[in-house]
């Protein structure tokens, strides 16, 4: 493993708005050889995440084992570290940074791949939450790079409620008048506060929060410091302009308005004809599980495997001890090209 984020820069980068930028960066480190047995596999970071926040499924003995694969894991523009409002200089500072798209990250992916790492081939995609996103961007826009798609807690486009949460949670950030439209001098600590607060009830399942399931990471834990971690915690450092750019970028992705396909989201899942594995939580807020129900019927090749979990959208992270090694069992055995018997029949519309 490299112990710091590698960068890939890619001068006069344009855009899918056509917003042109001078230099791109794209962060990624790597684990693993490049002539590992069994070829590269892409892990593409989630939500404000860095390109180490998947090391539960990397390594030794794990789904993604080192020494069998050469792990490429890539960080979505806008978390801070690969290209963002935080990190731009001027004309592109702050809130004039470009609205870049799960499909922006997703080419500057695949020219890191092919011109940064020569990796022309991939034995899978694999990612998390907006991860998943873009790995289902890149069956599509890249049909054949890669053998296999595994998709955790994570669909191939943001439905409408899912726009309607995360506005919500923009709102909450925006009511601090410290945002000031993005032209703030210090960042707006009680927005990103009233932003934790309000994703505090969204990240996992109403049972967690009956049975008080915080206890089964920290015994001394309580509500109210679960509640206090969520307000001063949940994104340590981070600045509210990339804040605002994941969420956008979250909200408006939709493989269905890749060119090509029209705006029509069940050609382009139906476009993707590599073995798909879906793993939605069964207690997930963000991304229910019948939305995964709901790409499911319209892929040639899918296995639909719920993760049975109380830790909501958060399982599809590991976040448990229980849901790490289900992850890790289920993906070893979906690239190793063996039948998954817990799978869920996929029901396809007439």
């Amino acid at each position: 493993m490299t112990d710091t984020p590698l960068r890939f820069t890619v001068p006069g980068f344009r855009t899918e708005s056509g917003v042109v930028i001078p230099e791109a960066r794209l962060a990624y480190r790597t684990f693993g050889s490049p002539d590992a047995p069994r070829g590269a596999v892409l892990v593409p970071s989630h939500f404000m995440a860095g390109s180490g926040d998947n090391e539960w499924m990397i390594g030794d003995g794990l789904a993604l084992d080192p020494r069998e694969f050469f792990v490429i894991a890539t960080e979505l523009l806008g978390n801070g570290v690969s290209s963002s409002p935080s990190t731009t200089p001027p004309p592109f500072d702050g809130p004039r940074f470009p609205i870049t798209t799960v499909r922006d990250s997703v080419a500057l992916i695949a020219r890191l791949l092919e011109e940064g790492l020569g990796v022309h081939h991939l034995a899978a995609a694999v990612g998390f939450s907006m991860g998943a996103m873009q790995a289902f961007q890149l069956a599509v826009s890249r049909p054949g790079l890669a053998d296999r798609v595994v998709a955790l807690a994570g669909t191939a486009r943001c439905y409408p409620h899912g726009v309607a949460r995360l506005e919500g949670q923009l709102a909450a950030l925006f009511a601090d008048p410290l945002f000031a439209g993005g032209e703030y001098h210090d960042q707006p600590a009680a927005g990103i506060a009233a932003f934790g607060t309000v994703w505090s009830a969204w990240l996992y399942s109403q049972q967690w929060w009956r049975d008080e399931l915080w206890r089964d990471t920290d015994p001394d834990a309580t509500f109210e410091s679960t509640m206090r971690e969520f307000r001063e915690e949940f994104l340590p450092g981070a600045d509210a302009n990339d804040v605002v750019l994941h969420c956008r970028t979250w909200q408006q992705h939709d493989v269905g308005t890749t060119p090509g396909f029209g705006g029509d989201t069940h050609a382009a899942l139906a476009s993707i004809e590599v073995p798909v594995l879906l793993m939605p939580s069964e207690t997930d807020l963000y991304f229910p599980i019948g939305d995964a129900r709901y790409e499911a019927e319209d892929l040639p090749d899918p296995t639909l495997l719920p993760i049975p979990s109380l830790w909501g959208h958060a399982a599809g992270a590991g976040a448990s001890p229980a849901d790490q090694a289900f992850v890790n069992h289920a993906i070893r055995r979906f690239l190793d090209g063996e039948p998954i018997l817990e799978a869920e029949p996929v029901l396809r519309r007439p």
